[in-house]
């Protein structure tokens, strides 16, 4: 038996993901990695009051309804309430990382031009450090994941590092936590510029179901600069590290960012 498994490891040997060559397979991006999608019989008042983390929110003076994507965390509880998912041939469009407006307004021409200086800067190699400001360790194993064989970013030219003085990156994963917020900060200004920041997930980006809570501070992006955040509670290996292949400038968001989305609804609402 021993014999026959080590035979069949020679003859397939190591099967790593053609991403990003390719377009990621469903397997890799599955459908828990889509936020929800408005239907014209999407109820915007129950989904508001079903959504954990306040991610929906209905205006009813102006009757406009918006998802905050950055407070998603992809649970699927609003299917209660009419909002759809994305279907199978969309999902590789819908679960891209995203460039942050956290600290600025960036045009189309601002984010080009950023790309082609991360290009220059880090094209040949890319040392992340990855913090956690207080995780359920989720988000902490799918950044992990990335150095198995199957996603071997080593091969992409993107190494760890347990040192801010040899990163390039800070990968921040976790709501961020009051005794955090110094070490955040003090992390930060310890790696040598250029640098870049990834929020990992809907903890960092907002405080996911954490904001809120005694313990929760603040956003990553009110404490330092955030230049990407990856969508996900947890986001997918694969969406993690498109986020760094953005954040190295060696790819680009189909789509340039969009933090929300914001919709007039129809003259009539569903009423509770």
């Amino acid at each position: 038996m021993v014999k026959l498994w080590v035979l069949l490891g020679l003859k397939k040997g190591i099967l790593t993901t053609k991403y990003p060559k390719s377009a990621p397979t469903l397997e890799e991006l599955p459908n828990r990695s889509v936020p929800p999608e408005p239907l014209p019989t999407s109820d915007w008042k129950l989904g508001q009051l079903i959504c954990p983390t306040g991610a929906i929110q209905y205006a009813e003076e102006t009757n406009r309804g918006q998802i905050d994507l950055g407070k998603c965390i992809y649970c699927q509880k609003c299917s209660q309430a009419g909002f759809g998912f994305a279907s199978e041939d969309k999902i590789g469009s819908l679960g891209a990382a995203r460039v942050s407006r956290t600290n600025q307004e960036l045009t189309d021409s601002k984010v080009l031009e950023q790309y082609e200086k991360a290009r220059r800067v880090f094209g040949k190699s890319f040392h992340i450090l990855m913090i956690d400001v207080g995780s359920c360790n989720a988000c902490n194993l799918e950044v992990l994941n990335l150095g198995n064989p199957y996603y071997d970013l080593n091969r992409l030219g993107i190494f760890f590092t347990n040192s801010p003085k040899h990163a390039d990156a800070l990968v921040v994963v976790g709501a961020l936590n009051k005794a955090m917020v110094d070490v955040l900060r003090r992390t930060y200004e310890s790696i040598p510029s250029p640098k870049v920041v990834l929020a990992v997930g809907a903890c960092p980006i907002s405080g996911g179901i954490f904001q809120g809570t005694e313990g929760f501070a603040s956003p990553v992006g009110d404490v330092i600069p955030v230049d990407v955040v990856i969508l996900g509670c947890p986001p997918t290996p694969i969406q993690i590290l498109q986020g760094l292949l953005i954040a190295m400038g060696k790819t680009r968001p189909r789509s340039y960012p969009q933090d929300s989305i914001t919709i007039s609804l129809p003259a009539k609402q569903n009423e509770l």
